[in-house]
């Protein structure tokens, strides 16, 4: 009996272990079909994906530095949270899923813009993604989670608009595109 309870405490493991599937969409968004979501990066095939921006009553961003162990883009500077909608899950739903995850916190969020981009990533992968901007307010200190965010930090709109310019090494390529999407549909 011993041994079985050992595989009863790795099932858990195997199944997180799982490879995510990213849905994948057509330039109108309507999806066409599901691959594993490394797959995709590394075709660089158009899938959907999100991206939370948390704000606070002094107009200050909350980013969050990405975990050190990242497959890509480890330690660099990005939005509050981003990732990719699971089958059958709404994109509000996916946005409040993932903060949770990363950030350990929910608010309620709301859709802004969408658009696409390609990033490619030195690693040999590529971002190809149909982004939705999904925007919230939170006023407290996040419970991160440390497999998933380094550290975090609030900064002014128009200083992490300054400092992408100043020091782009800093953050995510696709954080980069996204930011200057949305900051030019806020102006």
């Amino acid at each position: 009996m011993k041994p079985l309870k050992q595989i009863e405490n790795l099932l858990p493991i195997f199944v997180t272990m799982k490879e995510e599937q990213v849905i994948l969409v057509d330039k109108k968004d309507t999806q066409i079909g599901l691959m594993p979501k490394m797959e995709a990066h590394e075709k660089g095939v158009l899938h959907r994906a999100f991206s939370v921006f948390i704000f606070n009553t002094k107009n200050e961003l909350m980013l969050q530095q990405r975990a050190l162990h990242k497959y890509h883009s480890p330690g660099l500077w990005t939005n509050t949270c981003c990732s990719h909608q699971r089958e059958g899950e709404t994109n509000i739903q996916a946005g409040k899923r993932r903060l949770f995850e990363e950030m350990g916190f929910v608010t309620e969020l709301k859709e802004t813009i969408s658009f696409i981009y390609k990033a490619p990533f030195d690693n040999g992968l590529t971002e190809h993604e149909l982004d939705h901007i999904l925007v919230g307010a939170f006023e407290s200190t996040p419970n991160i989670t440390k497999e998933e965010v380094a550290d975090w930090k609030w900064m002014n709109v128009e200083l992490v608009k300054q400092d992408i310019q100043k020091n782009p090494e800093n953050y995510t390529a696709w954080f980069k595109i996204i930011f200057q999407k949305y900051y030019t549909s806020i102006q």
